[in-house]
């Protein structure tokens, strides 16, 4: 599928409603459900998009624009999340991501990006050098990876309860 930035901004802007619609009052126990040791709960996973809206997309995508491959991105703390924000309630968290993210989509339309903006590269510090667009794709293609572990997560929560129809849940399937 070829990168279109309008649809990109379309993903993008669902994010927060669909974690809302999934997450929001939940019964105790399932934010804080896990996958196992080294793994994230949907709160977790809140977290870590909120961090990342304020120190990857956008922050990598005004240097690849102002400095291209001059300048290596900073690298991304994956985990920086588990230092900031723990112990919010999992509706704070939610609200929190709606409002950086709709920030970050208000501040990508002024970019006013162009075709000739998409196809610049700048320097990624593990993949060398990469498109705008690749930057942009992988954004929303990220969310949706972080949709799939939460479903994922929250569907574990009932792996036993199930019974033999775990044969037949691709979600309960590790």
């Amino acid at each position: 599928m070829e990168f279109k930035l309008e649809d990109a901004v379309e993903l993008l802007s669902r994010t927060p409603g669909v974690l809302g619609a999934l997450l929001r009052d939940l019964p105790d126990g399932w934010a804080a459900l896990d996958e196992g040791e080294g793994t994230w709960t949907p709160a977790q996973v809140v977290a870590h998009l909120i961090h990342a809206e304020h120190t990857n997309w956008l922050p990598r995508a005004r240097v690849l624009l102002a400095a291209g491959e001059a300048q290596v991105f900073a690298p991304f703390d994956r985990f920086g999340h588990l230092h900031t924000g723990q112990g919010q309630p999992l509706g704070a968290l939610l609200d929190d991501f709606a409002a950086v993210r709709a920030q970050s989509l208000g501040q990508l339309a002024a970019l006013n990006l162009t075709d000739t903006d998409l196809r610049r590269t700048g320097q990624h510090p593990e993949f060398g050098p990469v498109t705008l667009a690749q930057l942009l794709a992988t954004w929303a293609a990220h969310d949706l990876d972080h949709l799939a572990q939460v479903t994922r997560t929250l569907a574990g929560g009932y792996r036993e309860a199930v019974g033999p129809w775990q044969a037949y849940l691709r979600v309960l399937r590790g």
